[in-house]
């Protein structure tokens, strides 16, 4: 136990938390917090360009590492502006830590300036928050917030911190094991359940596994595999979960669900059980709930009760961590991958009537051929993030990824913006890595002020900006249901987006053609620089399959609208 102020006890507790990079933007109530930061030697802090940058970027080195990212922010707009960035984590279960700064106690309800109410406004969007009204109480609350985010079902915990306490002095020690008598996650699975589970999977004729986040959030991934190949049981991947399986595995049918593959719904649609692991069920896959998987029966697993019949009944459901539960019911599901032939043809079928594919073009580049030419650039070691929109969904059908935490991505807010800082902080946390962001000419221009970050900081990342000249995914929606109506939607008016990366200290391409592109990309990776890559791809491709709001997902409009 020893004397410290209130900024030096987060110092030291970041530093016992593990925490080797932090994410932020200075302010007047932080000031404190950031002279402690200034003289500490435990880890790199990383001063993003805007607030939101340093949330979402704390994201994405979670989701790449593991580990809980870290931001830190000033009071009232610097809080505001990351809010946005608490809120995807949020969404897809994503362990943060967000400290801000905020006015003196004394000050609090006076209006003072840059004065917000910071623990109102973030309570939906976070699994716990924390005002700091005590100095005695802060090591606690540190210890807390860190073991609340990592913990039961992962996510985003914000500590709001009022100057004076930042700057007062107490007796630091920092607990070795916390203990909140009002949440207990549970973590290990119910015996009679995962029995009956297991007894539904050796008994069934059409099974389906169902992937979700989870399956990444509690590092179930190779036993999900061996599973797999044990029981020779097909799987479809939410796009939250893609990289569990091996794209190229014959098990995996694609991703599920609003742009999901033809055999991925279909087989949604057919099944006689769907083992649904580390799935919340999100609408973007059900589409019409009443018609998802209406012939099967349930197995549901999942860390968090409340996700559990949530929005369809589980006729086995199973609280605990997916992967102590899969330990248990590997070991109890005997079953050879013969009994499943029948049912793996008919899915293969499906996928020969309807493969994903695009119509190739040497008269304009296709952005489907982007995304797959990239892949095999990059190499299978690289990582990637996207903005949102069309070129997600391409990303998301079209990047054959090989293993879990390669794929960065916002699914359940839809976070346009989020991918160039998502970029830096992959980077951040896989430093020898190839990061590439796919983006569109609508999200980079949200957060771009973020080149800078990345050439400061060195963290150089590759941004491929598929520029269709349309806010495209609002395009695409226009065209179907809109009468080609496209309403704010024209983005033809643009800057130079590769003047514009030179100017930030990165180099920028302009790509018209296929061997442009293929030569600017591998002149990115070897500039090790921070890059632009503009590419010039067709106007009006669609992303398809897709299923139409409130539809089931075996109604898939399969062809673009004749323009």
């Amino acid at each position: 136990m020893k004397e410290l102020n209130g900024s030096d006890m987060i110092m030291q507790a970041l530093h016992e938390e593990g925490v080797e990079v932090v994410f932020g933007y200075p302010g007047g109530a932080a000031l404190n917090i950031y002279d402690a930061t200034y003289k500490q030697k435990y880890f790199k802090h990383i001063l993003v360009r805007h607030e939101q940058a340093a949330t979402i970027a704390a994201d994405a080195y979670a989701r790449v590492s593991g580990k809980v990212g870290v931001a830190l922010v000033t009071s009232g707009p610097g809080f505001t502006n990351a809010i946005t960035g608490l809120a995807t984590a949020y969404c897809d279960s994503i362990p943060i830590v967000l400290i801000s700064g905020q006015v003196p106690t004394f000050m609090i309800g006076t209006d003072a300036f840059q004065e917000i109410d910071a623990v109102g406004i973030s309570r939906p969007c976070v699994k716990h928050n924390f005002l700091v009204n005590n100095i005695d109480e802060l090591p606690r609350i540190l210890k807390e917030a860190f073991y609340i985010a990592r913990s039961g079902r992962p996510g985003p915990v914000h500590i709001d911190i009022p100057k004076d306490i930042s700057s007062k002095i107490g007796l630091f020690e920092y607990p070795k094991e916390i203990s909140i008598p009002s949440y207990k996650p549970n973590y290990k699975g119910n015996a009679k359940q995962i029995k009956k589970a297991a007894e539904a999977i050796m008994t069934s004729s059409r099974p389906l596994m169902y992937l979700g986040g989870g399956a990444i959030a509690s590092n179930a991934s190779d036993l999900i595999r061996t599973f797999a190949k044990k029981t020779g049981i097909p799987a479809v991947e939410t796009l939250m979960a893609l990289g569990v399986l091996d794209s190229a595995d014959k098990l995996n049918l694609g991703m599920v669900g609003m742009h999901g593959s033809y055999a991925a719904n279909m087989a949604i649609s057919e099944c006689d059980l769907l083992i649904a692991l580390g799935a919340r069920f999100d609408d973007r896959v059900t589409g019409k709930v009443s018609e998802f998987a209406k012939n099967a029966k349930i197995i549901h697993v999942d860390i968090d009760p409340s996700s559990i019949s949530k929005i369809v009944d589980a006729h086995f459901p199973i609280v605990g961590d997916l992967k102590n539960v899969l330990e248990e019911l590997n070991a109890k599901v005997s079953v050879k991958p013969e009994q499943f032939s029948q049912w793996r043809e008919i899915l293969q079928r499906y996928n020969m009537l309807n493969p994903l594919g695009y119509n190739d073009s040497d008269e304009v580049i296709k952005p489907q051929w982007v995304v797959e030419e990239t892949a095999k650039i990059v190499g299978k070691d690289a990582i990637v993030s996207t903005d949102v929109g069309q070129h997600q969904m391409w990303v998301a059908q079209f990047y054959p990824f090989n293993r879990p935490r390669q794929l960065v991505t916002s699914g359940g807010l839809g976070t346009m913006g989020y991918g160039l800082p998502a970029a830096i902080g992959a980077k951040a946390a896989q430093p020898d890595k190839v990061v590439v962001n796919f983006t569109g000419d609508g999200s980079i221009l949200m957060n771009i002020q973020e080149l800078m970050t990345s050439f400061e900081s060195e963290l150089p990342v590759i941004n491929i900006l598929l520029n269709n000249n349309f806010l495209g995914m609002v395009r695409q929606w226009q065209t179907f249901f809109y009468e080609q109506r496209y309403s704010s939607t024209d983005l033809s008016k643009q800057p130079n987006f590769a003047k514009i990366a030179e100017s930030f200290g990165g180099v920028g391409y302009v790509c018209t053609n296929k061997d442009e592109f293929k030569k600017a990309l591998k002149a990115a990776i070897k500039s090790k620089k921070t890059a632009m890559i503009e590419v010039k791809v067709d106007r009006f491709e669609d992303v398809l399959p897709m299923v139409p709001a409130g539809a089931a997902v075996y109604n898939m409009i399969l062809k673009s609208k004749e323009k």
